[in-house]
């Protein structure tokens, strides 16, 4: 009887066990270059495909540059910070857009550069041994032509709010300086993976699909890894997967996956394949260097082979204001910010506005709500001049808090903390 992997828990679980046992089978790449690739890492501290420097106290050498190689829509310095082949959302630019992140301010995230895909010549292969058949090619228009589903998710990046660990924490991590921007929501049209892998006869005995993108090959360490790409277990495909291709009621643009993408609610973005391209089905365990060298937790405070690979976003929240502004004294404004969380609907959000020394419940303008994130808002009068830091900590439905300090990676994945937002008052 096959494995009921349907379980997150503990498909990473046995995931790792199978990876880590050389039971799982290479998706791409030669086992013993990723065994290199991981060699190398272990001995760094951190293994950091992809990675974009190391992150620090300097949130990006790029901060005021206008253009990006590889992304082709405008990045005015008011709206965006770039960071290597990716461009950061300025959360102040989110003040007063609603609950939906418009497209012109949305994050993006490039392993490579976007490519331009003709959606009229784009193909969807569905393949592989966990298939009743043959493989099966989906058109755009046959995509579209199956029942269609609308959902308001957001999309973060793993490493979102990882400077963080450096600037509170004094500890090195790789990898892109995201503050809090690496984030968006929007409400996403497309169809279920569930009906697309039950036309191309999905079987009982699949046990992972392999979405794969359509953008340049990726190269790490003089090693060719192939096109992005990242196992998912076939419970969550089956479960609430979209095949997105339209994105706030338009079609899907280039830069975020267009013409089509995976949206894997409430996961890690890396799962969100963009300009997917084919989907491998199979019937044994499955690795890519997405889910063995990359998004797993390496570290003193982790297993010595690393964590299971992620799945859930953690909980976070941020200020629509620029980190160090500065504000008048004796005048009252109105703190707002956001807060979500992967793991359950976040149902209560306090501010300091002393540093931590005093604590306020703010008021919450959307119902809570799996999937997206709440806006909040709470007046402030300053009365002392002076350097003070805002601080917002958020409590989802399960009861967790968010703590004072994240525990710590290599490659600084899953920044939970509460975060000092510095403003001075005069």
């Amino acid at each position: 009887m096959p494995l009921d992997l349907s379980d997150e828990s503990q498909y990473d679980r046995t995931r790792l066990r199978q990876w880590a046992g050389g039971r799982a089978r290479s998706a791409g790449v030669d086992r013993r270059d990723l065994l290199k690739l991981l060699a190398a890492g272990a001995a760094a501290g951190s293994v950091g495909l992809g990675a974009a420097g190391t992150a620090s106290a300097t949130t990006g050498a790029s901060a005021t540059t206008t253009a990006s190689p590889g992304i082709l829509k405008p990045l005015p310095p008011e709206l965006f910070t770039l960071r290597g082949t990716n461009a950061e959302t300025k959360f102040a630019a989110l003040r007063g857009t609603g609950p939906l992140t418009p497209v012109d301010r949305f994050f993006v995230r490039n392993h490579t550069s976007t490519p331009r895909i003709d959606a009229a010549a784009w193909r969807l292969k569905v393949w592989g041994d966990g298939l009743a058949g043959d493989p099966v090619d989906f058109s755009y228009e046959r995509l579209r032509a199956l029942p269609a589903v609308e959902r308001t998710l957001f999309i973060e990046c793993a490493g979102n709010g990882r400077s963080f660990y450096a600037t509170q924490q004094g500890q090195a991590v790789t990898g892109t300086a995201w503050t809090l921007g690496a984030i968006g929501v929007a409400r996403w049209r497309g169809a279920r993976l569930s009906d697309v892998l039950r036309l191309a006869g999905v079987t009982p005995g699949a046990v992972d699909v392999l979405p794969r993108g359509l953008d340049d090959e990726v190269v790490a360490n003089g090693v060719n890894l192939g096109r992005v790409r990242r196992p998912l277990p076939v419970g969550k495909a089956l479960d609430d997967v979209l095949l997105a291709y339209e994105m706030n009621g338009r079609p899907l643009p280039a830069d975020h996956g267009g013409p089509v993408r995976l949206v894997v609610p409430e996961w890690v973005g890396i799962s969100s394949i963009k300009w997917v391209g084919d989907i491998e089905v199979s019937a044994e365990p499955l690795y890519s260097p997405w889910n063995t060298d990359t998004y797993r937790l390496f570290g003193p405070e982790h297993p010595a082979q690393g964590s299971a690979p992620l799945t859930r976003q953690t909980l976070k929240s941020a200020f629509e204001l620029e980190l160090g502004a500065t504000v008048p004294v004796h005048r009252t404004r109105l703190l707002t910010g956001r807060s979500w969380s992967g793991g359950a609907p976040v149902t209560r959000v306090e501010v300091s506005t002393d540093g931590g020394g005093h604590w306020q419940r703010v008021r919450l303008h959307d119902a809570p709500r799996r999937g997206g994130w709440v806006r909040w808002s709470l007046p402030w009068t300053p009365r002392a001049a002076g350097a003070t830091a805002l601080l917002a900590r958020a409590t989802d439905a399960t009861g967790r808090t968010q703590p004072e300090t994240s525990v710590h990676n290599a490659q600084g994945y899953l920044f939970d903390a509460v975060v000092r937002h510095p403003v001075t008052v005069v």
